[in-house]
């Protein structure tokens, strides 16, 4: 089964960042936060990525063709221009790099990869830009169980600040300090899809988020696999100090299962 990262929006709220790089690209630890969500699936042994580009994609094309030098230690002759690679990275994975449009949409993004998709009866979809302890391999049984068109796993992420409980008298009954939210289920990504879904996607401007994911709704074909474990993005700057902060402490749990 495919897995598709979309990988082509400009990150505007990280722009510190994405002024010169693409959001995947931004380095979580030694690697890209790209990496870490590709290393998810790959521990679950899906492992054929399908990237959806757009903005600065070259960026990303460059770091995989490069990938093997970036990543091990070598030697070259330069007269012949052999390589000689002293360590190899061993990671297996087959990648495809597609230019999804500068401008597309969540939804037209996989409009374009409409043809890499056409003898995938199913596939998997999330952004580049969160990570998660996700099952993998429960996700897409769960899937498979309920026989509908679309999975999304639901997440419920923690707080931004503290919480606290006040009774009538201003007396706190309750502190949390930036606890799990309780209520309210959000969109963490890692979809499942059958292909049937691309007839609800009208073209490159279509939002996944809103008409696809709301008609297939109404439509009754839309599950939720909740997850209660970990999950991150990375859509500020305080979210990259936080999941830097996780790796250089080697407490990257999306990495271990």
């Amino acid at each position: 089964m495919k897995t598709i990262i979309l990988c082509g929006g400009k990150g505007t709220r990280l722009s510190e960042e994405t002024v010169s790089i693409p959001k995947p690209m931004i380095k979580i630890g030694n690697h890209p936060i790209l990496w870490h969500i590709m290393s998810r699936y790959a521990l679950y042994n899906y492992k054929n990525f399908v990237l959806a580009l757009g903005y600065k994609g070259t960026y990303i094309k460059d770091y995989f063709h490069r990938f093997f030098s970036i990543n091990s230690d070598f030697t070259i002759d330069l007269a012949s221009g052999n390589i000689d690679y002293h360590k190899n990275p061993n990671i297996d994975w087959k990648v495809t790099l597609v230019n999804t449009g500068e401008e597309s949409m969540t939804g037209g993004r996989l409009y374009c990869l409409r043809d890499y998709l056409k003898n995938e009866s199913l596939f998997m979809v999330t952004y580049g830009d969160g990570v998660s302890n996700i099952d993998i391999e429960s996700l897409v049984k769960f899937h498979k169980s309920h026989g509908k068109l679309a999975t999304v796993t639901s997440v419920r992420p923690p707080a931004r600040f503290g919480e606290m409980l006040i009774d009538e008298k201003c007396k706190v009954s309750c502190f949390k300090e930036k606890p799990q939210t309780e209520t309210g289920w959000i969109n963490g990504g890692f979809f499942v899809f059958d292909k049937k879904i691309l007839n609800y996607i009208a073209g490159e401007m279509s939002v996944l988020e809103k008409e696809p994911l709301e008609n297939i709704a109404k439509d009754g074909q839309l599950m939720a696999y909740t997850h209660d474990g970990f999950w991150q993005c990375m859509d500020t700057l305080r979210d990259k100090e936080y999941l830097n902060n996780l790796a250089e402490t080697n407490n990257q749990i999306w990495l271990k299962k």
